[in-house]
C-alpha cells in the first residue's frame, strides 16, 4: 500500500509541472507590440523590467507572429555587456519621423525605470573625477514619443522614478501637465535595519545627507522608512516604535481596484515608492499607500508637509487615451522567469516567497503586480483587436 502511494505521489510530481507547461504552451497566442523603456539595467537579467516580461510571457503575448519578448533584448535603454562594456539603445537614436513611425506600430509604452546608470556604480574602481551619470532620465525623444502615443490614443504605463532625478525639471513638468499627475519630490523605502553598522545596503548618501543636517547624528538601530526629497536632498527617518507602529508601508486597494483589477485589499510594499498627487477629475486612484505612523510620526511628517496616505495606482481610461501611473518600483522584483512558462503557477505562489520576511517582494509580485498587469494587458489587447 505504501509503495502504491509513493508511486502515485511520484507520478503526480512528474505530471503536474508537465501538464502545467503543456496548458501554457497550448494557450492561444496574442499579439501586442510593447515598447519598454529601462535605463537602469546593471545586469543582463534585466531585473528592473523582468516582472513585465514575466506577465507578457505567462499570458502568451508575442511581439510578432513568431517571437515572444526576451528580457535581455526587448527594451529601449542601457544594455550591459562583458566587464565595463555597454551599449545605449534608447529612443535618443530616433528622429521625429522615426518616432512617429514607431508610435504607429506600437500598441503600448511601458516606462519601467529611468533612474539610469552612474559611473560610480558601473565601474569597479573610480575617482571623484569620473563620478556622474552615464545615462538616465527622461529625454526629449522619450517625451516626444510619449506625446505621440497619447495623441494616437495608445496606452502609456509609467512608474517610479520616471519623474524624479535625473529627469530634467522641464520634462517632468511637461509630463505632469500631459497626464494630470504631480510628483511631490518625496521618495521613500522601507529598510529592515537602519543600523549603519549592520545594514550594508543602506545607501551612504542617505546617511551623509541626514548627518549633514543633524550634527553628524545617526542613532537609528531598528527597521523603518527612509524618505528623501529629490530637490533638496533632505532625509526624513521614520523608525519603528518611535514614529511607526508598523514599519512596513502597505498598499490598500479601493473596492473598485479589488473588483476590477483583482487586487488584494491590503499588500505590503517594502521597496522604493514615491509620493504623488493626481487630479481626481481626470484620474482615478485604485490603490493608496498608508504609513502606520504614531503621533510622533505624524508630527515628523507634518514638519515637512508629507502625507501619511498617498496614491499608489492612478489611471485614466477612455475613448480619448489610456494611462496608468504606478507610484513604486513595481517592475523590479527578484523573480524566476522560468515560472512564467507554467499555467496556474499562481496556485503555488506561496512556494515562491516568504510572507514572514518583511523585505520579500515575491508576495507583492504575485498578489498585486501580476493581477494588475494581467488585467491592464487584457484590456489593451481587447482595444487593439476591436
Amino acid at each position: 500500500m505504501l509503495k502504491k502511494v509513493i508511486r502515485i505521489v511520484v507520478i503526480l510530481l512528474v505530471l503536474t509541472p508537465l501538464l502545467s507547461f503543456l496548458a501554457w504552451y497550448f494557450t492561444p497566442k496574442k499579439y501586442l507590440t510593447a515598447a519598454i523603456i529601462d535605463k537602469t539595467v546593471m545586469k543582463a537579467d534585466g531585473q528592473e523590467h523582468i516582472s513585465f516580461h514575466w506577465v507578457l510571457n505567462h499570458n502568451r503575448y508575442l511581439k510578432n507572429s513568431t517571437s515572444g519578448y526576451k528580457v535581455s533584448t526587448d527594451y529601449f535603454g542601457f544594455f550591459p555587456k562583458e566587464d565595463t562594456v555597454y551599449d545605449i539603445k534608447g529612443l535618443e537614436r530616433f528622429s521625429k519621423e522615426s518616432l512617429s513611425l514607431l508610435s504607429d506600430d506600437t500598441d503600448l509604452l511601458y516606462i519601467t525605470d529611468t533612474y539610469g546608470i552612474y559611473k560610480q556604480e558601473w565601474y569597479a574602481k573610480y575617482t571623484e573625477a569620473n563620478k556622474g551619470k552615464l545615462y538616465g532620465g527622461l529625454s526629449v525623444e522619450d517625451m516626444d514619443f510619449i506625446k505621440q502615443m497619447k495623441n494616437k490614443k495608445k496606452l502609456v504605463i509609467a512608474e517610479f522614478n520616471c519623474l524624479a532625478s535625473p529627469t530634467p525639471k522641464i520634462l517632468r513638468v511637461e509630463f505632469e501637465s500631459l497626464y494630470k499627475v504631480k510628483f511631490s519630490g518625496w521618495t521613500g523605502r522601507y529598510f529592515d535595519s537602519l543600523d549603519e553598522t549592520k545594514n550594508l545596503e543602506l545607501p551612504g548618501w542617505i546617511m551623509k545627507n541626514y548627518k549633514k543636517n543633524h550634527n553628524g547624528d545617526w542613532s537609528f538601530t531598528k527597521d523603518g522608512v527612509v524618505l528623501v526629497n529629490d530637490d533638496s536632498g533632505t532625509v526624513v527617518i521614520l523608525e519603528h516604535g518611535t514614529h511607526l507602529d508598523n514599519p512596513l508601508p502597505f498598499i490598500y486597494a479601493t473596492a473598485e481596484g479589488q473588483e476590477h483589477y483583482n487586487l488584494p485589499e491590503k499588500e505590503k510594499y517594502p521597496f522604493w515608492f514615491e509620493i504623488m498627487e493626481t487630479d481626481a477629475a481626470v484620474n482615478k486612484t485604485y490603490a493608496r499607500y498608508q504609513l502606520a505612523t504614531t503621533e510622533q510620526g505624524n508630527q515628523e511628517l507634518a514638519k515637512y508637509g508629507i502625507p501619511k496616505s498617498f496614491p499608489a495606482v492612478m489611471s485614466h481610461t477612455g475613448t480619448d487615451y489610456d494611462f496608468y501611473y504606478l507610484a513604486g518600483d513595481f517592475s523590479d522584483n527578484p523573480i524566476g522567469f522560468d515560472a512564467s512558462y507554467f499555467k496556474g503557477i499562481g496556485l503555488l505562489k506561496g512556494f515562491f516567497y516568504n510572507a514572514k520576511e518583511p523585505s520579500d517582494r515575491g508576495g507583492f509580485f504575485f498578489n498585486f503586480y501580476k493581477p494588475l498587469l494581467t488585467q491592464i494587458l487584457e484590456e489593451a489587447n481587447d482595444k487593439v483587436n476591436l
